[in-house]
């Protein structure tokens, strides 16, 4: 059966409760203040069965202007409104602002109910009506009916129930296929039951039994039991006006203007990219930075105004913004919103989410300013490729693609895997589906060649800089993930060589002077002849009478060309002699199992000085495992 929610809209005292009581039977005003003041002040709700089958649930939202916060929030997840006119008073201060707010909401479908009409006789009722379409010229009522009721006689009643039927007919069915999103407007505690929070699903369904999540405070329950207009059912599907019992919940634990969804579906931020409509009413500009009120869903957050290319937007003018919000919200892209003034309140703006979880953007930005001007008229390709291009290095997820793009789960799997085949964007994380434009990619080639460069330049006897030290030279949040992707792709393309601890460029040679290649042939020399009983370094680099730094430049070119093997401390040793004596040790170990640290020094035939740094170095390169007060060859280490 399909499911409308029907708003109604209009000024205070125009006889909305009423009508809905005419219609229903229900009074929806239930709070004690309500009834001592005869005003609506909370939202109200009712349902009723139209003549096709098709059942509609009712929002009754206040009229007077202390709580128009209360009619955002009900009118949030309307699929049509009934402006309430009373025919005694004809168009009011509310009922225009009623209007604005219905129009930035997007709400497509209404009519117009001409109430009290006992009350006039029939020239002013025609004086109304007349007043009534100057009013509605230009807005989505344009053209809408006109139905003149009294709630006290029941006249017109039964015309104004056909004519929602026929408007309904018209409304197309929210879809359940998407996320499950249902904004809380009313929190409460009934015995017996615990927590119960009421709202209109806007999109998805949910069933009993289903965990899900509180946004943006991220609470995690579960789903004790579904009402849908006082009967209760196992699921429910968007268009609905719902009631959650959930289980092990407090009360204040939720607040009304959270929203209730999939665990981890929805992104809390404190900013949002928005197209923003400043109403033409307004008296003058509004300036960057301007403190609003800022309503989407059932919430009212306080805000900064953010005007990214200008320094002001004039009465009914359109451009872009972005909010930066004193608490979280969770939205996702296209959901309307609207923002009020901080004093005097009253409606000043809005338009619908362009981003829900942006950077923050520097002012007059073009390429940001641009981007987000061409968002609603991206095709899926661009907007994808858009919104991974502007998460520059740290990347993209999947989920937070989904709420950027508020495409179809499907439709966005399909759309990615053309950027990807296109090689306009790549996988940095396929477990997390975490994904990084092409162009930042090539950004990150283009440093780790400039780096390299750089580090050849200042240090010409390396052969390589060290992997961790270039890694470093990239923002600190930079995956291991993609920085080795960046250096294999590099590889791929012959521009580096990479050795286990070292990268190079493929052309970078080490180019000794004359002394240097002096000193190299002199070290390697003495390391040779004096076999595994070298003397320390400090000693060749006086007899060499060089600077220590210079020789040691060159002693570590030396070790990186695998001739000469350090070890603990100021040690080295001429790989041709470690290599040797290693050797000795694998074919005694083969075939005695294990050796002694006084077998191995009389197998090398060196002092202690040299024996203990000799034998733990060969456990650090794994050939040796200690056992208590033996060695043991490595399973796989055998010759």
């Amino acid at each position: 059966m399909k499911q409308m929610i029907l708003g109604t809209a209009g000024h205070i005292d125009h006889g909305k409760t009423a009508l809905i009581k005419a219609l229903t039977g229900i009074d929806t005003d239930r709070l004690k203040e309500e009834k001592e003041r005869g005003i609506t002040i909370e939202l109200g709700f009712a349902s009723m069965d139209l003549p096709s089958g098709q059942h509609l649930g009712i929002v009754d939202v206040p009229g007077h202007e202390k709580f128009v916060k209360n009619m955002v929030a009900g009118a949030s997840g309307i699929d049509l409104v009934a402006m309430v006119i009373a025919a005694d008073e004809g168009v009011m201060p509310q009922t225009r602002e009623h209007m604005e707010i219905c129009t930035l909401l997007d709400i497509k479908y209404g009519l117009v109910v001409l109430t009290k009409i006992d009350l006039v006789d029939e020239e002013w009722l025609e004086l109304v009506k007349e007043d009534i379409k100057e009013f509605a010229a230009g807005t989505f009522l344009e053209g809408a009916p006109v139905v003149p009721v009294s709630s006290i006689t029941g006249q017109g009643i039964k015309d104004f129930i056909n004519a929602l039927d026929e408007l309904c007919a018209r409304v197309q069915s929210r879809s359940s296929s998407g996320l499950f999103r249902l904004p809380a407007d009313r929190v409460f505690t009934m015995k017996g039951f615990g927590t119960v929070i009421t709202g209109t699903l806007i999109s998805g369904s949910v069933q009993v039994g289903d965990t899900v999540m509180i946004y943006p405070s991220q609470i995690t329950t579960r789903v004790r039991g579904l009402q849908v207009h006082n009967r209760s059912v196992n699921k429910v599907e968007a268009g609905s006006r719902v009631a959650i019992n959930f289980q092990g919940l407090e009360k204040t634990s939720i607040d009304r203007g959270e929203v209730v969804s999939i665990p981890h579906g929805l992104k809390p931020s404190y900013m949002v990219d928005v197209e923003i409509h400043y109403l033409k009413s307004n008296r003058k500009p509004i300036r960057n930075r301007t403190r609003v009120r800022f309503h989407t869903g059932t919430s009212e957050i306080m805000a900064n105004l953010i005007v990214l290319d200008r320094e002001e937007i004039l009465p009914g003018e359109k451009t872009v913004a972005q909010l930066r919000l004193d608490r979280p919200v969770a939205v996702m892209k296209d959901d309307r919103y609207v923002i009020r003034s901080y004093s005097p309140v009253r409606t000043i703006g809005g338009g619908r989410i362009l981003n829900p979880i942006p950077s923050k953007h520097k002012r007059f930005r073009q390429e940001v300013i641009v981007g987000l001007k061409e968002i609603l008229n991206k095709s899926p390709e661009e907007l994808v490729a858009f919104h991974v291009s502007e998460s520059g290095l740290h990347g993209v997820s999947f989920s937070d693609l989904r709420l950027m793009t508020n495409l179809p789960e499907k439709q966005l799997e399909s759309t990615l895997q053309q950027l990807l085949s296109q090689q306009k964007l790549l996988v940095v994380d396929r477990d997390k589906r975490i994904y990084i434009h092409q162009r930042s990619f090539e950004q990150l080639k283009q440093k780790a060649i400039t780096n390299l460069k750089a580090y050849h330049e200042a240090n010409p006897l390396k052969a390589g800089m060290p992997k961790e030290e270039l890694k470093s030279k990239f923002p600190p949040y930079l995956s291991a993930r993609l920085f080795n992707m960046v250096l294999n792709q590099l590889i791929k393309e012959k521009r580096i060589v990479q050795t286990e601890q070292t990268v190079r460029l493929s052309e970078h040679r080490v180019s000794l002077a004359g002394d240097q290649a002096g000193a190299r042939k002199k070290i390697l020399e003495t390391y040779r002849k004096s076999g595994l009983e070298p003397p320390f370094f400090r000693d060749i680099s006086k007899q060499l009478n060089m600077d220590t730094a210079q020789a040691k430049d060159v002693l570590n070119l030396l070790i990186e060309e695998g001739l000469i093997i350090k070890t603990k401390g100021d040690l080295y040793f001429s790989s041709e002699a470690v290599n040797a004596l290693k050797d000795r040790l694998i074919t005694f170990l083969e075939a005695n199992s294990e050796i002694t640290t006084l077998q191995f020094k009389e197998m090398a035939g060196v002092s202690r000085k040299y024996l203990i740094p000799l034998i733990e170095y060969f456990d650090a390169v794994n050939l040796t495992l200690r056992v208590g007060d033996v060695r043991r060859l490595r399973s796989g280490k055998k010759s």
